[in-house]
């Protein structure tokens, strides 16, 4: 009897979640011998099924899968649109992009603010990771740079307020290893002002403000799902839409920059896809081959976004461990806060932290407490690229700054941060805890 195509797929399904069993255990823990990653991969079978299943379909751009991704995450973030890209940094690319895009000014309406020009001005945090700074230079947009706060290592929302400028027209805020930047004061500065508020919310899925998710307070915001990441596509991102009449812009833009905005493999959404007349075309040509904007194309594909469908259903899960981990840090290293800057929560964050923060106070070496925890295994990392004017390829970049940036300068020199992702358990908290502990009481 020869074997249906279902028959098959359900065979080799089965096939993958014993392989899933046996291959992927997770060894024990064993103190100053494993290792304590900063971040990783946190799956199980169902996402290796999902993307055995799409591989098996092979619609390899995006498809099924894609559909229910966008679908997902639209729901979670109750956002008019959410568009799955190839990387968190493409999805910054996007947002600026659109902002600055030929076809938005008509798109706009009286009350938004106006389409971002050449020259314009974009305050954003000198503590940044490269590519949310770098869309800002590509579109020919002057960044104003401001200081940070040492506790939260976001924006300080006061200086936000004090660098707006005549020319100033926007801001892009990330939200800092997860920590929530003090959303009340960055919304009245936008309305204040009639600025676009952009949201960096790579390293910030799940978490909230004043029980709104984070993400959903910008006109748009970005999304990573790189490994390190909360949920993992492998590499990918997503956009956010908050704002109507940015989504045609955000996607044609993804999208070559076509003006057609119809689904993959669809065609005549619009109804008149041969009686466009647009631009200097001939009449009737096909509205599938009709360019609106300078765009891209950075969609990503249905394999990922099957991984993304498993790992979405498990968000909750993450936050909640991530939440415990970051609390356990705070209480047992809450007796050496004379010698560290502990991270501070404001009140109305509830955070999916990326990590957790540590400040060495004076007296202590940023750099001999790296070591001592390299020494035992337990990975670090730098909060991105510190102040990045201090970084070689942005130390000449056009650039306003607002006040100094002594706290950005402290944090590149005196700050690091350890992991809180799902896949540390809480005896590897309470190791990291230890040996950093150690540090301190042995005077580093």
């Amino acid at each position: 009897m020869i074997e249906t195509p279902e028959q098959l797929k359900a065979d080799i399904l089965s096939l993958v979640e014993r392989y899933h069993a046996a291959a992927h255990a997770k060894p024990p823990f064993t103190p100053g011998v494993s290792a304590v990653p900063y971040a990783g991969r946190w799956y199980d079978a169902s996402d290796m099924l999902n993307l055995v299943d799409s591989s098996l379909d092979f619609w390899l751009t995006a498809g099924p899968y894609a559909a229910r991704f966008e679908a997902g995450l639209r729901d979670l973030f109750q956002a008019h649109d959410c568009a799955f890209v190839n990387s968190g940094s493409s999805a910054n690319l996007l947002m600026v992009s659109a902002l600055c895009a030929i076809e938005t000014p008509r798109l706009l309406r009286g009350d938004d603010p106006p389409a971002l020009q050449p020259g314009d001005e974009v305050i954003t945090p000198a503590v940044t990771f490269p590519t949310t700074l770098t869309p800002i230079l590509q579109n020919g947009l002057v960044p104003v740079f401001v200081d940070c706060e040492l506790d939260t290592y976001n924006v300080n929302a006061e200086a936000v307020a004090a660098a707006v400028g005549p020319r100033t027209r926007a801001m892009f805020i990330p939200h800092t290893v997860g920590l929530p930047a003090h959303l009340d004061a960055l919304q009245a500065v936008a309305r204040e002002h009639n600025l676009w508020l952009l949201e960096d919310g790579c390293d910030a899925l799940g978490g909230r403000w004043n029980g709104k998710i984070v993400g959903s307070f910008g006109a748009m915001s970005s999304l990573s799902f790189f490994p390190a990441h909360h949920i993992t596509t492998g590499e990918g991102g997503a956009v956010v839409v908050n704002h109507p009449r940015l989504r045609k812009v955000l996607r044609s833009l993804r999208d070559w920059g076509r003006d057609c905005w119809c689904d993959p493999g669809v065609s005549d959404t619009c109804r008149n896809r041969f009686g466009w007349q647009m631009g200097d075309l001939p009449a009737g040509y096909d509205h599938k081959y009709i360019y609106s904007n300078h765009g891209y194309n950075l969609k990503a594909t249905d394999m990922q976004a099957a991984i993304g469908v498993a790992q979405l259903a498990r968000l909750e899960q993450v936050t909640a461990l991530r939440q415990r981990n970051f609390r356990r840090y705070q209480e047992g290293l809450a007796d050496v806060a004379d010698a560290l800057i502990l991270p501070r929560v404001f009140p109305q964050a509830d955070p999916s932290p990326f990590g957790f923060p540590l400040t060495v106070r004076e007296g202590l070496d940023c750099r001999r407490l790296v070591a001592h925890l390299q020494a035992s295994k337990i990975e670090t990392r730098q909060v991105f690229g510190g102040n990045i004017l201090r970084q070689p390829g942005f130390m000449n970049i056009p650039r306003r700054v607002y006040g100094n940036l002594e706290v950005s300068d402290r944090i590149m020199r005196d700050t690091i941060f350890v992991g809180v992702w799902p896949g540390m358990t809480l005896e590897m908290v309470d190791y990291v805890v230890a040996q950093v502990r150690d540090f301190v009481q042995h005077g580093g």
